[in-house]
């Protein structure tokens, strides 16, 4: 008989390693009250490894890149194994500034990505708005990155819950509250008989620090709300990149769907709140209206905030911890999506006793052993 995987968490890193796991032959069980729900559902869907690259983060600039790199593979296979598409979008994406200040900040970016060997094209605002007529007068400069993609995550996640049911995968929709990992890994849940497996891999995003003791304090809830509008009948085309910019120091972003934008996205540590505010919502319109001025004739269809699962580097943790050699993949903050190919394909190996890839390195949950201690 096959081994038995315990994935705990049907988000887009839970679902990505259960219908990796499954396809190497493993009995695969999906923990999850609501998959394809939480941060992946909310979530833009941006691929973007170099715009959001910050001095102090290279091991994650390589580990997003090594990821991105795999994602048009990856995601032709998901769509060819679950019998619609993923959702991958490749044309690109431009960043824009405002003010002296922004264009100062996105000059510095550009510099240090160009001193890393990851050089990024700048541009005027004329340039800009010759790639992309939707920009307004107010953007003076920027740069066009195109390698950083990005996907409807919505479309994701429903390629993952087909491919993974197609590939045995089964859904146990209860939540856990602890588990345990090896030899006999346990998944305890609120109710009912506990879930018994050879390996338990925790990918239960902002809500991981509490089912094992190894992870309490390494993951934590980062709030983000995000607003998505739909193009009405005579208004200005959508964007066909995803336009990051900042505005007056702020970081705002636009990232095209069929018929509308993705808008998004706050950033505050308020705990496991999840509803979305008036001033947070004033500032995401104001904001991508200063750089698309026409989308102030789309509808406001959806205000929605998620729980990005951040670690204390802001480089998740992929991985055995712990002594009882628990499998995790968690903590990747704002990337759980760009990840998800490198994350699966890691788990794979550690599921195969292989090296992970040498770029994940750099998520090893060992390097917080000594914090816990």
């Amino acid at each position: 008989m096959s081994a038995h995987l315990a994935v705990v968490g049907g988000g887009v890193i839970g679902l990505s390693c259960a219908w990796a796991a499954a396809r190497e032959g493993w009995q695969v069980t999906l923990v999850d009250a609501a998959p394809a729900s939480g941060a992946s559902w909310v979530a833009g869907g941006m691929l973007a490894p170099v715009t959001e690259a910050w001095p102090g983060e290279e091991p994650l600039l390589e580990l997003g890149v090594a990821s991105v790199a795999l994602w048009p593979e990856w995601a032709s296979s998901l769509s060819a194994d679950a019998g619609r598409p993923a959702g991958l979008r490749t044309e690109g994406t431009v960043v824009a500034a405002t003010g002296a200040g922004d264009r100062a900040e996105l000059d510095a970016l550009a510099s240090h990505l160009g001193r890393l060997g990851r050089p990024v094209e700048r541009l005027s605002g004329r340039e800009l708005r010759r790639l992309e007529p939707a920009l307004g007068p107010d953007v003076r400069g920027g740069l066009s990155v195109p390698d950083d993609l990005s996907v409807d995550n919505r479309a994701l996640l429903a390629a993952l819950q087909a491919a993974a049911e197609k590939a045995g995968v089964v859904s146990d929709r209860r939540a856990a509250r602890a588990v345990t990992g090896g030899p006999v890994g346990r998944v305890e849940c609120v109710e009912g008989p506990p879930v018994e497996a050879d390996v338990v891999l925790v990918a239960a995003g902002a809500h991981s620090s509490s089912l094992h003791p190894a992870l309490d304090g390494l993951v934590r809830p980062v709030k983000g709300e995000i607003l998505r509008l739909a193009r009405r009948a005579g208004a200005f085309p959508v964007p066909t990149r995803t336009v990051r910019a900042l505005v007056d120091g702020r970081p705002v972003y636009l990232v095209p769907r069929e018929n509308g934008v993705v808008v998004g996205a706050t950033q505050s540590e308020n705990g496991f709140d999840t509803e979305p505010t008036v001033g947070g919502v004033r500032d995401l319109l104001r904001d991508a209206e200063r750089i698309v001025p026409g989308i102030a004739e789309y509808a406001l269809q959806e205000v929605a905030a998620g729980l990005r699962p951040g670690s204390p580097d802001n480089v998740p943790l992929i991985g055995p911890i712990g002594p009882d050699g628990l499998l995790v993949a968690t903590g990747h903050s704002r990337n759980g999506i760009l990840l998800a190919p490198i994350t699966a394909a890691a788990v794979v190996a550690s599921l195969r006793g292989e090296r992970m890839p040498d770029v994940v390195g750099a998520a090893d949950p060992d390097r917080f052993a000594g914090s816990r201690r």
